[in-house]
């Protein structure tokens, strides 16, 4: 079982930054593939970055659309913890944002079902 406990959340102004960490317990945290997803209010859940095991020490990260050139996901493998580093934050960026882990490669990392353990999740709020 893995347990992941998010944090970094708040109240920041359209165009500032904010940078969320994920705290996973496990001892093979290294082969784990790791995802953000976020839900607005009164919308699905969406895909957001991952960063996806690929044997050894190789690592390949992915975003979604929505975030690409503003997000950067990174993973500090000593410290079992995965960072979201959100940058030039929007109103439409609000959402609670949730960590995700699958145990070794995972092709579906843009999926909720690619996932096996979840957080609990962390509020974002940018005003305008």
């Amino acid at each position: 079982q893995v347990q992941l406990v998010e944090s970094g959340g708040g109240l920041v102004q359209a165009g500032g930054s904010l940078r969320l960490s994920c705290a996973a317990s496990g001892r093979t945290f290294s082969r784990y593939t790791m995802g953000w997803f976020r839900q607005a209010p009164g919308k699905e859940r969406e895909f957001a970055a991952a960063i996806v095991w690929n044997g050894g020490s190789t690592y390949y990260t992915y975003y979604g659309d929505s975030v690409k050139g503003r997000f950067t996901i990174s993973r500090d493998n000593a410290k079992n913890t995965v960072y979201l580093q959100m940058n030039s934050l929007k109103p439409e960026d609000t959402a609670v944002y949730y960590c995700a882990a699958s145990t070794g490669y995972n092709a579906n990392y843009y999926r909720e079902s690619g996932y096996d353990y979840w957080g609990q999740g962390t509020q974002v709020t940018v005003s305008s």
